[in-house]
């Protein structure tokens, strides 16, 4: 049993680890979104991936550690949280503070991840908007108002100011 907390510890803490390089990287992508710098933002989205990866790994090995635990100490998987495993192992005070700090550091590695990342979600929401303002600002230039000619029948023979214009330039 100790093998098994010690095992599980040690992936924790390397979840952990990768947890805060995670969140070393959304910080880092904060100011290139107030930037706009796309290319330096798809390195850090690809760095990301890897992390997200390693992650993903460690919690395939941390969810076979806790279904070793749950057998020997005959629970269920489903229902054994490291909150009240650390409660069990309060006859163990070494384990249980230990696995108490690496939940807690993860806890609060992972708080303040869903903090940059909401941040991050609102930069890039508000960059957006501002593409789109441009879009609609570039579109409403290029359509120009009609002069206010009429013909006999009182019908609207107004030309489009700057109509016979295109964008393409044959002589540059």
């Amino acid at each position: 049993m100790a093998s098994l907390i010690e095992n599980l510890i040690s992936v924790l803490e390397q979840e952990g680890a990768e947890y805060e390089a995670l969140l070393g990287l959304s910080m880092q992508k904060t100011p290139i979104i107030v930037k706009g710098d796309l290319p330096a933002l798809q390195k850090i989205t690809d760095e990301e991936q890897t992390v997200v990866n390693k992650i993903n790994h460690l919690e395939h090995e941390r969810s076979e550690v806790m279904k070793d635990i749950a057998n020997v100490m005959n629970k269920d998987v489903k229902t054994l949280k490291l909150v009240n495993l650390i409660q069990m192992l309060e006859s163990r005070p070494a384990e249980s503070k230990k696995l108490a700090e690496v939940h807690d550091r993860l806890k609060s590695v992972v708080g303040s991840m869903q903090q940059i990342n909401e941040q991050n979600k609102e930069l890039i929401a508000h960059s957006l908007e501002m593409v789109e303002f441009d879009m609609n600002l570039i579109h409403a230039m290029k359509a120009a108002p009609e002069t206010a000619n009429y013909n006999r029948g009182a019908y609207n023979a107004g030309d489009v100011i700057g109509g016979g214009r295109s964008d393409f330039d044959a002589k540059s």
